[in-house]
């Protein structure tokens, strides 16, 4: 089964690019801001945003670049459920949480698998590790412990030897 982007939104991709440009991030070497700005936002907690920022991006893509950055997009998601369940952990949704990040977690392995150890500038074997770590803890606890804390955020940590998505 062949992936395609939806249509992209208007007004959100307005909201998007205004958000990005206060983010103060430069196209370094033609780099597509929106794709640096994943990795601002994502390694200061800002797990929504960072999965609305490359969203936009990836509803552009077509190819391999497709599934790399749904990826991405998956692994803030989770990170996303993981953090709303942390600040309200007797909500009577948020509570709930552990389970689909859980899902996103091995959805975002199994898509970004194929991906490493490295691409675009990314260490996607770190990643993994990443994803499986916080997926066992998951599990160990039985669904009921979460392992991300607000005093030690997940990081990753782009770095462009190779060719990086151009704008």
């Amino acid at each position: 089964m062949a992936d395609h982007p939806p249509a992209p939104d208007a007004k959100k991709a307005d909201r998007v690019a205004a958000y990005v440009a206060t983010l103060d991030i430069r196209g370094d070497a033609g780099i597509d801001p929106r794709y640096l700005g994943y990795f601002r936002c994502f390694n200061r907690g800002d797990y929504y945003e960072a999965h609305d920022v490359l969203e936009d991006l990836w509803l552009e893509t077509t190819g391999a670049d497709y599934g790399f950055y749904k990826g991405l997009i998956q692994v803030a998601g989770a990170f996303v459920h993981l953090r709303k369940q942390f600040e309200q952990p007797h909500h009577h949704h948020h509570g709930r949480r552990l389970v689909p990040a859980s899902r996103l977690f091995r959805i975002a392995t199994e898509r970004l698998g194929p991906f490493a150890p490295h691409h675009h500038g990314v260490d996607v074997r770190a990643l993994l590790a990443l994803c499986a770590r916080h997926l066992k803890h998951i599990e160990a606890g039985c669904f009921r412990e979460n392992p991300w804390n607000p005093e030690r955020l997940p990081q990753i940590q782009p770095d462009f030897p190779e060719t990086p998505p151009r704008m």
